[in-house]
Formats: structure tokens, C-alpha cells, sequence
């Protein structure tokens, strides 16, 4: 890597004595999700991770699928996770994976182990193997089943894979130690029997492998010198070791690398608690642009460059750690604010009658798209008519102290269009304000005693503007992290719905994937395959972060590095809190 002014982590220190001390020929790393349901902001880190090694490392990055269990497994998800990783910028060439292209060599592996004594078949069921298994602070017991001899081994697994057997009746474990203080080292199960097709081999296989047992073979197989994975997986690398090992595998072998998953606040970061929202119909399906699955940012309206931007920013780290969902917010503001134009748009109207405009009249006003660049991108015609509409919260009936927008006897400026000074307020039956009457004129008018200057607010003309629907979204849980029920913890405010916004009239000629900033509002994308006649807007981010708890908040990137190995911390500007929420670890 020359002139690389990328600053270290400790995975790159690794990688960098290990080819410095010549123990790999080069960089080869993998991704290997599990085709059980879409990837996640958490599995970006993790993609970005593994690619842009091998890029700066002028090595190769492998696609490979850990496609071992057929229950949970389906062609929709595999399909989803190939375009989300192209989405984010990545390609993998010629190199796409499945561990089932592997199905003949793991049980080559397998009989191998048996005929070395080191893998036995067992016929404990599930509640038993808990049971013999032991705890943290007692020793595991042996399984009565554990010293069968090598050809009654051959035998029954041979059975196995014949079908002979049913589900659960028998299974092939490694031969470790069931006093290991490592848990997984206590005769961890190698297959299983699973009745259920396969969506690449079909019927063909009635066990599979199980993932520790797979994974490590997978990666000698392709030749993988760093197998870089999350922090749930240290545990696992001494049986990582002993299966390459008692496999007696040539040298080089890959060695694996832990970093901490990326633990997001507001959001849910399992798979599995996403699956339940999705099938208990709480969201409208995995790209509900609430959930912070790629497909969901995608249709959101959030760019790759965005999601790789915040990867780069909160950097790796050796410990779990929490991340405020800020940080995401504030990679994509970053991304969004240089390159997307300014336009107005109410998703709240409130109609105001011009007294003193006639019907036909309409005074036409030119606006930057970028106020801050004039001359960058153009301008646009605001056409100004009798009958306007400003967002219903820039008025107020009865003023409070702290409120100095629209009000009775108020003036406010319109943004790029002069001033009106509001005179009446229609209010309906159940004293709701149904319409303003007001004056308008090109200068401020004179102010009243004790006036303050005139609020800037925006406005779109009521017979000139493009009717739309626009999505407000919000974070999808209320408190920062998860506790375990969700039927509490979802925000109900997560999605508000306002079918009757209407737009400036230039976003008559938007195009769908287009992404703007209404003025005041935030950043909003034409959501692809909404109807011209009626567009629909998602929420992509709101201007700044309306959810911040405390100004204690660090205002330095969360990945600043530090160590004796320049590793990188992910904080939040706080003590880290602990663990994120225990669950099966996630390729």
C-alpha cells in the first residue's frame, strides 16, 4: 500500500505483520452473509470492512453465501443481499461463493475426521446435549455415545446421509473436551439432519454442516488469509483452529480477525426482531424505509456514499460499544448537502387569501437552488397568487412568549417572495384555523410597537403547486436501546403520513429517485414507482438532529483512534454502556 494516509486500526496493524513476516502471499478476504433475511446497516460495516481491505491491500474480496441451513434460507433473500452490496459500490467479480459448493468436500472432511477419532455420532436429543453440556462454572458431561468405535461411526453417519434416520435422532459431533472452560469447545455438534430441500442442491443432501465446522474449511478452500468477523465470534476461533488443524490443512491457513459489531441506537440491529416486525406486519416489509436494513436506506432516499461515509467514520473497534444514530444522520446530511437543491414544499398547508392580489394576478419571484452558491445549478420561477399556502405551525391563534412565526396583527417575510401581515383567521366549529386573510406587500411594513422583525417562512402558491404526499419518517424505537418488548418500544410517531403537501410548481418535472431539501424540512427522495400525478416523498433526514439528549454529546468522530496498536474506539462521547442484546452471532 503506497502513500496509504488512511489512519491504522489494529486489524490493519495485523495484516500488515503478517506480510511483513511473508506468512501469506497476499490479501484474500470474504463476505459471508446468511441468506436468512436482508442485510442490515450492521452488515455494511461489515462489507466495507472486508472490501476496502482487499482494495488497499491490492487483494481479492470473495462473495460467499453460508448457505447451511435450508429452513431458514430462500432465493429472495440471497438475490437482495447481491444487489445490496453492489448498491453500496462493491463487486466481487468472478468470485461468488456458496458454502454449498463445498457440500462433497465438508463431508469428505467429515469421514476424515471420524477415521482420525476426532468426530463421533451421537444420539442425545437437544434437551439432553443442554443438559450434558455443563455451565460456565461446571465441566460438561461425555455423551454415553462418545467412544463408539471409528466403523460404527462411518456407518451411522453414512445412514444419516441416506435418510435412514429422523430429525433430531442423531447428530455428528467434534471430539474435544468437555471440561474446556470454552463452551464451544465441549464436543460441538458438525451436522445435523435436516429434512428440507435446499435451494441450490435440491433434495440431494438430508444433513448439513454446521457453520464453525463450515465456515473455516470455506475459507481454506478459497485460500482466505484474514477471515475478518464480529466480536461473537472469539469465542469460536479455537474451534476454528482445531477443525483446520486436525484436519491437518496446509499452510498458509487463514486467520481470523474479531472487530465489535456495529450497535446502533433507535433501531434494531437483530435479524431476528426484524423478521418478527415483518411478519407480525408492524412495518410494510423488509424495505419499510423505518428499519435500518439496506434495502429500507435505499428506498429511503440515503446514498451508498452515505452509508460508507458513516463506515469510515466510526471506524473498528476491539470492544462493543453503543453508537448514537446521529452519526448516521450526520454522514448523510453531509452527503446530501452539496448536492442536492433547495426548494420549498408545505406537508402541512394552511391556506392565507392575499386581500389586496386579484384572482388573475400572480407576481413571479426567481430563487437560487443554492442560496448559498447563486450562480450554482440555476434558479427557478416562484410564482406568488391570491391564495398561498404556509405550514400550519408557522401560525399561531394565541401567541406564546416563545413564539414569533404567523400570528393575528403579525407580519412575517415570505421566503424570496416579499412580506404579509396576517389581519383574520377563519376558525371552523371545533376552533380550528381553516383560514388566514392577510395583505401583502414587496417591503416590510411598519412595524408595530414592540414588534419583533419578521420571521422568514415558506410558502407554496395555492393554484400553481404540485400536490404530493409525503412521508415524515423517524427513528423506529423511542428509547436509544432495545429492552426486549417491542410492543413498547416502537415509536408511534415513526411514520406520519401527509397526503395533502403540495410542492412548488418546478417539482412538476422532478423525476423519480431525485432527491431534494425542502427548505425548513429536511432532505426528500422521489420515491421510484410513485404515480406522477400523485408523487410520494419519503423523509430522508430532517435538517439537524431533533432527538439530541445532551450537549455532552462528542463532536469528534466516534472512531478516533487510540491504543499502543492505533487501534480504532467507537464511542459516543460516553462511558461505553455494555453489551448490546445477547443473540446467535451474525455472519
Amino acid at each position: 500500500m503506497e502513500n496509504d494516509e488512511r489512519p491504522k486500526s489494529f486489524i490493519r496493524n495485523l495484516i500488515d505483520e503478517d506480510l511483513a513476516e511473508k506468512r501469506y502471499p497476499a490479501v484474500l478476504t470474504r463476505f459471508p452473509p446468511e441468506p436468512n433475511g436482508y442485510l442490515h446497516i450492521g452488515h455494511a460495516k461489515s462489507i466495507c470492512l472486508n472490501f476496502t481491505l482487499a482494495r488497499d491491500y491490492g487483494g481479492r474480496c470473495n462473495m460467499r453465501f453460508d448457505d447451511t441451513n435450508p429452513v431458514r434460507e430462500d432465493v429472495e433473500y440471497v438475490d437482495s443481499i447481491l444487489e445490496d452490496v453492489r448498491w453500496l459500490g462493491f463487486d466481487w467479480g468472478e468470485h461468488l461463493h456458496y458454502a454449498s459448493d463445498y457440500f462433497d468436500r465438508l463431508y469428505e472432511c467429515a469421514l476424515a475426521l471420524i477415521k482420525s477419532g476426532h468426530a463421533y455420532v451421537c444420539d442425545l436429543s437437544p434437551e439432553e446435549v443442554r443438559e450434558y453440556r455443563g455451565t460456565l462454572t461446571e465441566p460438561g458431561r461425555e455423551s454415553p455415545w462418545r467412544n463408539r468405535g471409528v466403523d460404527e461411526n462411518l456407518d451411522l453417519f453414512a445412514r444419516m446421509k441416506n435418510g435412514e434416520f429422523a430429525e433430531g435422532a442423531k447428530f455428528l459431533r467434534a471430539r474435544i473436551d468437555m471440561a474446556s472452560p470454552n463452551l464451544n469447545m465441549r464436543d460441538p455438534a458438525l451436522y445435523r439432519i435436516k429434512r428440507a430441500p435446499h435451494h441450490r442442491t435440491g433434495d440431494k443432501w438430508v444433513v448439513y454442516p454446521m457453520y464453525d465446522y463450515t465456515h473455516c474449511i470455506s475459507d481454506a478452500i478459497e485460500g482466505v488469509s484474514h477471515s475478518v468477523c464480529t466480536l461473537e465470534f472469539e469465542d469460536h476461533r479455537p474451534l476454528y483452529d482445531w477443525v483446520l488443524e486436525k484436519l491437518d490443512w496446509p499452510r498458509p491457513r487463514p486467520r481470523q480477525i474479531e472487530f465489535a459489531r456495529l450497535n446502533l441506537e433507535h433501531t434494531l440491529m437483530s435479524k431476528r426482531k426484524l423478521l418478527q416486525l415483518v411478519r407480525e406486519r408492524r412495518v410494510s416489509g423488509w424495505d419499510d424505509p423505518r428499519l435500518p436494513t439496506l434495502a429500507a436506506l435505499r428506498r429511503r432516499g440515503v446514498t451508498p456514499e452515505a452509508v460508507r461515509l458513516f463506515c469510515e467514520r466510526i471506524g473498528v473497534a476491539k470492544k462493543d460499544s453503543w453508537i448514537e444514530l446521529e452519526w448516521l444522520e450526520r454522514a448523510v446530511r453531509d452527503d446530501l448537502n452539496p448536492r442536492v437543491k433547495r426548494v420549498m414544499a408545505v406537508v402541512d398547508p394552511l391556506k392565507v387569501v392575499l386581500e389586496n392580489l386579484n384572482t388573475e394576478e400572480a407576481l413571479v419571484f426567481q430563487a437560487p437552488y443554492f442560496p448559498d452558491e447563486p450562480g450554482r445549478m440555476g434558479h427557478r420561477d416562484v410564482p406568488l397568487t391570491r391564495e398561498i399556502y404556509i405550514e400550519r405551525d408557522d401560525f399561531m391563534l394565541s401567541p406564546s412568549k416563545d413564539f414569533f412565526r404567523l400570528a393575528p396583527g403579525r407580519q412575517a417575510r415570505l421566503r424570496w417572495g416579499g412580506f404579509i401581515r396576517c389581519r383574520e383567521a377563519a376558525v371552523d366549529s371545533e376552533g380550528r384555523v381553516v383560514e388566514l386573510r392577510a395583505v401583502f406587500q414587496p417591503e416590510p411594513f411598519e412595524q408595530e410597537p414592540g414588534e419583533r422583525r419578521p420571521a422568514v417562512i415558506h410558502w407554496v402558491s395555492a393554484n400553481k403547486s404540485v400536490p404530493a404526499e409525503v412521508r415524515l419518517y423517524d427513528r423506529l424505537l423511542k428509547a436509544p436501546r432495545p429492552a426486549g418488548d417491542l410492543e413498547s418500544e416502537l415509536n408511534p410517531d415513526s411514520l406520519v403520513v401527509r397526503s395533502g403537501a403540495r410542492l412548488e410548481k418546478s417539482l412538476a418535472s422532478a423525476e423519480p429517485g431525485e432527491r431534494y431539501q425542502f427548505e425548513r424540512l429536511g432532505y426528500f427522495y422521489l420515491e421510484p414507482g410513485s404515480p406522477p400525478d400523485a408523487p410520494v416523498y419519503n423523509r430522508i433526514v430532517t435538517l439537524k438532529d431533533g432527538w439530541a439528549r445532551t450537549a455532552k454529546a462528542a463532536r469528534t468522530p466516534p472512531g478516533n483512534a487510540g491504543g499502543p496498536r492505533g487501534e480504532k474506539r467507537a464511542g459516543t462521547g460516553r462511558k461505553p454502556p455494555g453489551q448490546p442484546e445477547p443473540e446467535k452471532p451474525e455472519k
